[in-house]
């Protein structure tokens, strides 16, 4: 495995958080659909609850560091 320089490394952390943010978008559509239909009970409600939240803490420690949308 090559060694990356900070720059790299910081632009793999960057494409890391904007993949994460479009995910996030994902799941709540998806948690919005589900609400329209009235499911809020269901699993596949439940589960994309508990990925939105990972995703939030997930999203939330890469900006306590700095990297944030511009």
């Amino acid at each position: 495995m090559c060694k990356m320089t900070d720059q790299e490394r910081l632009a793999a952390y960057e494409r890391m958080y904007e993949d994460l943010l479009r995910e996030q978008a994902g799941v709540l559509e998806k948690l919005e659909a589900l609400r329209s239909a009235g499911k809020q009970r269901g699993a596949a409600f439940q589960q994309l609850l508990a990925q939105k939240l990972t995703l939030q803490n997930l999203i939330g420690r890469f900006e306590t560091y700095g990297i944030r949308p511009e």
